[in-house]
């Protein structure tokens, strides 16, 4: 059970599906999650969550045919991180979560 992750959410945009050399395909998503909890004084305060999602290959495929915004997806894969250094030289810092199945959920 090492670096697994399960998400249950509502895909936030439009997927973004690349092909990249060699034919393999990747697409993009970020999934909104749900939780709340109560203040002391009992009022429930909401609060949403944003995760990126990358799947690579088949997966990919499904989410180009399947996913669209709104869709309810369950994710399951691992938590990835990666650095890159922006136009001007900064050094960015991106966490996702690379998915390894996707689950259709809903209508």
């Amino acid at each position: 059970m090492k670096n697994r992750v399960q998400l249950i959410g509502h895909v936030g945009q439009e997927p973004e599906v690349k092909t990249i050399a060699g034919g393999k395909k990747v697409a993009q998503i970020s999934i909104a999650t749900n939780d709340f909890y109560y203040k002391e004084n009992g009022d429930k305060v909401e609060q949403t969550e944003w995760h990126r999602v990358t799947a690579w290959g088949k997966t990919a495929d499904i989410i180009e045919k399947f996913v669209n915004k709104g869709k309810e997806v369950a994710i399951e894969g691992k938590l990835s991180y990666r650095s890159y250094d922006d136009k001007e030289g900064n050094k960015k810092y991106v966490t996702e979560i690379t998915a390894h199945e996707i689950l259709l959920l809903g209508k």
